[in-house]
C-alpha cells in the first residue's frame, strides 16, 4: 500500500512539473498536437501507476520523450511560420461580410448548429450581428461584430480618460509582498503610513492592501473573530 501510495505521488509530481514546463496553456486553448501529447502523457502515467509490476522508469522516459517533442515543435514553430502552419493549421473565416462561408465550415466539419452554439456563448443570437467571424486553430470562434451593435468606447464619443495601470498587490493575506512593494516604488514604512491612515496598526491583520487600476490604495482587514461568529 505505501507503495503504490509512493509510486502515486512521483507520476503526480511528474505530470506536474511536465505541464508546468510545456507552458501555461487552459485545456480549450490547446492547439491539437498539445492536445495529443497531453492525453498521452496522462495515459502513459496511468499504467505504471496501477500496475507495481512494472518500472516507474517504464513510464517517466516516454513522458520526457514527449515533453522533449513539445518543446521541440514549440521552438519550430516560432520559428518557421510554415512549420506553424501545418502542425496547427491556419484560422478559418467562417464568417466574412455577414455571409457564413459554407466552404469553409465544410472543411472543417463545422456544423451550423456548433456555429451558432458558440455565437450564443459569446453574447450574439442573430446572425444578423456578425460582420466576420474566425474558427482559431484551437477550436475557439473569434467574432467581429458589426459596427452598429458594437459597444460604445470612450473613443466614439470623444472623450479623455485617466491612465489605468495594473493592479498591485502589497500585502496579502497578512502578508507584505516585498517585490510588488518595489515594483510600486514605495517602501515598508510608506505601507505603514498608509495603513495607520486607516487605524490598521498590524500588517497581519490585512486582508488584502493593493494599488488599483487607477493607483488608489486599496485595504481591507480581515474579519475578527467575533465577527465571524455573528456571521
Amino acid at each position: 500500500m505505501l507503495i503504490i501510495f509512493v509510486r502515486t505521488l512521483f507520476l503526480y509530481l511528474l505530470v506536474v512539473i511536465v505541464t508546468r514546463l510545456m507552458g501555461k496553456r487552459q485545456i480549450g486553448e490547446l492547439q491539437p498536437y498539445e492536445f495529443v501529447i497531453t492525453i498521452m502523457i496522462a495515459d502513459l502515467v496511468a499504467v505504471p501507476m496501477q500496475d507495481r509490476g512494472l518500472s516507474l522508469f517504464s513510464g517517466v522516459i516516454p513522458v520526457f520523450t514527449l515533453l522533449l517533442a513539445q518543446v521541440v515543435f514549440s521552438f519550430w514553430s516560432l520559428k518557421s511560420k510554415t512549420f506553424r502552419r501545418i502542425l496547427c493549421g491556419k484560422p478559418s473565416p467562417i464568417i466574412e461580410n455577414a455571409r457564413i462561408n459554407w466552404s469553409e465550415m465544410r472543411s472543417n466539419l463545422y456544423h451550423v448548429n456548433d456555429l451558432l452554439e458558440q455565437l450564443r456563448s459569446q453574447g450574439y443570437f442573430n446572425l444578423s450581428d456578425v460582420e466576420c467571424a474566425l474558427l482559431e486553430t484551437n477550436g475557439s470562434l473569434t467574432v467581429l461584430p458589426k459596427a452598429k451593435i458594437r459597444p460604445v468606447t470612450p473613443e466614439d464619443l470623444q472623450l479623455e480618460t485617466e491612465h489605468t495601470q495594473m493592479p498591485i498587490t502589497l500585502i496579502l493575506d497578512g502578508q507584505i509582498e516585498k517585490q510588488n512593494l518595489a515594483r510600486a516604488g514605495l517602501t515598508i514604512k510608506d505601507l505603514q503610513r498608509e495603513l495607520k491612515k486607516r487605524r490598521i496598526p498590524d500588517p497581519h491583520s490585512v486582508l488584502i492592501a493593493m494599488l488599483d487600476t487607477r493607483g488608489q490604495f486599496f485595504c481591507q482587514t480581515k474579519p475578527t473573530k467575533r465577527k465571524e461568529k455573528e456571521g
